[in-house]
């Protein structure tokens, strides 16, 4: 069992997410970062699609009431186990009785932090991923706060326990900064903008505002202009607004032509505003440890390309699970 000292700033329960519900209107939820939450299962022993905790900006202080093995991955800051400075990315024995506390975040915004095992919270439909916003999943649906007692489960001994020493290879760690391109697949209703518009999109560079979260990022640039239209029945009267339809997860939303917004994994699932692309699953993964100001770019791909960089991200996950024996 782990107990929270201090809960940190937005710290949930997350894993994988559980898809398969946006016919009903419920988001998928689950880590941000989908590749640093698996590479701190794979590094604990644990199948990647195992329970972890995503925290933002300030990390918890936890206490650990039985020995584990840890991992922490994401942004880069500080581990320190009783007070003494410890890895990332690389396996941590803790001790009945020890603290595993954290220093401010400099690179990234969001950390994984796995035990081997997994954190045994009650799943909701197939997951444990916390989904705040209608307090479902996690820990009673909602952030950490001081006091809670996390269950872990047991670890699999099928899987085996990490090896002593081990380390990820360097090749596989994500590169984080304060500059981001961000690769899209142009659709569902990028033919509402004006071509000129589209190409200033793709172009220029949005920085991203304070309005960054679990369910979506907002970015500042050049405003977009919208093609000249009849009124349509069942769409508003703004150019920007259309007949309701799907959100894909990543999707671009440009409300009035102002401000793009990219929707994440706690967003609605559909809506009326005109989508003009989606950024690809990838590519979240970094938009997840952007934050205020940091600069980012948009770039179009096809959807052949976005295809093939999802086989190559999941070749990466089977490259790194091998490195580390899993």
């Amino acid at each position: 069992m782990i107990e929270v000292v201090s809960p940190g700033l937005h710290s949930l329960v997350q894993d994988l997410g559980r898809d398969g519900y946006y016919a009903i209107g419920m988001p998928p939820s689950g880590a941000l970062d989908q590749y640093s939450h698996s590479v701190a299962n794979l590094l604990v022993g644990n199948g990647i699609s195992a329970a972890t905790l995503e925290v933002t900006f300030l990390a918890p202080e936890l206490l650990f009431h039985s020995s584990a093995t840890v991992a922490v991955t994401g942004a880069t800051l500080p581990v320190l186990l009783d007070g003494q400075p410890a890895e990332q990315w690389a396996p941590l024995v803790v001790a009945a009785g020890q603290t595993l506390k954290f220093g401010p975040m400099t690179a990234g915004c969001r950390a994984y932090i796995a035990v081997a095992g997994g954190i045994d919270t009650v799943p909701f439909l197939g997951s444990r991923a916390t989904y705040a916003t209608s307090s479902i999943g996690g820990l009673d649906g909602r952030p950490l706060k001081q006091g809670d007692k996390l269950p872990v489960a047991e670890a699999s001994p099928a899987r085996g326990a990490p090896r002593a020493g081990v380390r990820l290879d360097e090749r596989f760690l994500p590169r984080l900064g304060h500059e981001y391109e961000l690769r899209v697949v142009e659709g569902l209703c990028n033919y509402r903008f004006r071509p000129e518009s589209l190409g200033t999109f793709f172009s220029t560079e949005y920085r991203v505002t304070a309005e960054a979260n679990r369910i979506g990022y907002r970015f500042h640039g050049e405003r977009l202009e919208f093609v000249d239209r009849a009124p349509v029945f069942g769409a508003g009267d703004n150019p920007s607004n259309v007949v309701d339809l799907g959100y894909p997860m990543g999707s671009i939303q440009v409300p009035d032509g102002a401000e793009p917004i990219c929707l994440l994994r706690d967003a609605v699932t559909g809506g009326g505003y005109a989508t003009l692309g989606t950024v690809i699953a990838r590519d979240l993964d970094l938009l997840a440890q952007a934050k205020v100001p940091d600069k980012v770019r948009f770039t179009r791909i096809s959807i052949d390309q976005a295809v093939e960089l999802r086989r190559q991200q999941q070749a990466r996950l089977r490259d790194v699970a091998l490195s580390l024996g899993a």
